[in-house]
């Protein structure tokens, strides 16, 4: 039973690295890791889920991680292993420590045309550790994983195993132990994207600095974070910057871009998350850790961006509310009024959570709001997915939301495919249903110049019906038309997973959007 001792080593290593979470996609192949992972999570050392989609587990698998569990999704040989290839990008660009488990054929069958036989070792390629079962497991890594493991038959266990093994502790970041110190005097912003954490908070208010933090950046709370900053870094207020401080993954905004590529601002970079840590735009210092302030600025530069924020947050707010039918923006608002201390949103690509920058309030220091994105490559994949294990591994949340576009949702709608007998979170998704990717009315393609082709090309309508679609699978639907049903159906949750689709248009969204970028103080 050589399948089965293997299957169960590779478990048992999972349990020592700290996993306590893993996904199985059924397969024949990978039928000695599936009996493994099962008799681990009947001695109670895992927490087991199924999906019938490897990329739908992928994405559970990712979501689960990213909230803090550590996760191991396992497959079958062939196309299987790539369906999980988007989930383990944005894990390795986000600087996830996902484990990847792939069944594979015998050494003898490789270089064949067996059926489900391809070349797995290092599929993912260099930007994953890849590991061979047969030379022993290295899994205290803070990167994603991948192991591949050759079964041979046979491939079912002839007893039940009786784990012996003591669940070790996930990995977690060394944080330098040295000091890092910057002095006051310039004209400073703080710019804190994805994952920036409170300490870019921190830095702001010790020097008295604006912070311009993305909604997932873990650091939009407290007295110096700037609701607006899109929209003033456009004006007489950006262009009086003269350094900032970069931390986290910054993804959202060309105005957060072309700050930082201006040659008149001294940048400063500290450590990010992911493979990669080379920034797009030139740095003229990096530090180890975010620095701390020894004398923090006088107040009237922050004051100035308060000022200008509070004039610009109240006309934004009076244009959205003059307009006729409700906006993406408005819905983006409401879920972030909705969202309570100790709640969880997860937002996805694309126009939501750009939508959600400029209507996110100054959410208090310390009550646990946790917002989250896969911002690692941006995509739109598995993002249900991605919520489900992100509310799964955070039981003790207050209350748990996701935000997304139609074809976000569409693209993911077999997230919503969950067997009996599953663990299932409470979460409301929000869909914001345009009935096409409205994101890109906003960018050089929706000119007026390629009406002819815009929507064959970009627009995409599909005309999905998402009360039928979410029938299919006895997910509770409801379509809401007003802030008032929307301020409702977000205040009443029924349990479990449930879908609140808010149509709105799409025709006029980038004459909206120019209007809200002409926005001044």
């Amino acid at each position: 039973m050589i399948a089965t001792d293997t299957a169960r080593a590779v478990v048992t290593a999972l349990v020592e690295a700290g996993v306590s979470e893993i996904v199985v996609a059924p397969g024949s192949r990978n039928a000695p890791l599936s009996f493994a992972a099962y008799d681990a999570a009947a001695a109670g050392l895992v927490r087991l889920h199924t999906r019938i989609d490897e990329r739908t587990a992928g994405f559970l698998a990712l979501g689960l991680t990213k909230n803090g569990n550590r996760a191991a999704v396992i497959c079958t040989s062939g196309t299987a292993v790539a369906n999980l290839h988007p989930a383990v990008l944005e894990a390795a660009h986000a600087g996830l420590p996902l484990v990847v488990v792939t069944a594979d054929r015998p050494a003898r069958l490789r270089g064949t045309n067996a059926n489900q036989t391809t070349d797995q070792v290092g599929v993912f390629g260099p930007l994953v550790a890849t590991q061979d079962a047969s030379a022993g497991l290295d899994l205290h890594v803070l990167r994603p994983v991948h192991l591949n493991v050759p079964l041979d038959d046979p491939l079912l266990p002839d007893d039940t195993w009786q784990p012996d093994v003591a669940p070790g502790p996930a990995p977690r970041p060394v944080i330098p132990a040295v000091m890092a110190w910057l002095s006051s005097g310039p004209r400073t912003v703080v710019v804190a994207g994805d994952d920036a954490g409170p300490q870019a908070r921190q830095l702001a208010e010790s020097g008295g600095w604006p912070l311009l933090a993305e909604p997932s950046s873990g650091s939009r709370t407290g007295a110096t974070a700037i609701r607006t900053y899109r929209l003033l870094l456009s004006g007489e207020l950006g262009d009086r910057i003269e350094r900032v401080v970069v931390c986290g993954h910054p993804t959202l905004s060309r105005p957060v871009s072309r700050l930082l590529a201006r040659d008149d601002v001294t940048v400063i970079d500290t450590p990010t998350g992911g493979v990669w840590t080379e920034r797009p735009f030139p740095v003229d210092e990096r530090l180890p850790v975010v620095p701390h302030v020894k004398e923090p600025d006088g107040p009237a530069w922050l004051e100035e961006w308060h000022a200008a924020d509070t004039t610009v947050g109240r006309r934004l707010d009076a244009l959205l509310a003059a307009e006729p039918e409700l906006t993406p923006h408005e819905v983006a608002g409401a879920v972030a009024r909705a969202l309570p201390p100790g709640g969880l949103l997860v937002v996805g690509a694309s126009s939501p959570i750009r939508d959600l920058d400029l209507m996110v309030p100054r959410y208090e220091v310390g009550r646990h709001r946790k917002v989250i994105a896969n911002r690692g490559l941006a995509g739109i994949d598995g993002t249900i997915s991605t919520a489900i294990g992100a509310a799964l591994a955070r039981p003790d949340t207050t209350r748990a939301f996701a935000l997304m576009g139609d074809v976000t949702f569409v693209h993911d709608a077999n997230g919503l495919v969950i067997g009996p007998g599953e663990p299932v979170p409470d979460l409301t998704i929000v869909v914001v249903n345009d009935d096409g990717g409205s994101i890109f009315t906003m960018l050089e393609q929706g000119d007026a110049a390629y009406d002819d082709r815009f929507e064959k090309l970009f627009g995409t309508p599909h005309g999905v019906d998402l009360a039928a679609l979410c029938a299919a699978t006895r997910t509770p639907h409801w379509k809401v038309g007003s802030s008032a049903e929307l301020d409702q159906a977000l205040a009443s949750p029924n349990g479990g997973i449930e879908v609140v689709e808010v149509a709105v248009r799409r025709d006029n969204r980038r004459e909206l959007d120019a209007r809200i970028r002409a926005l001044r103080p």
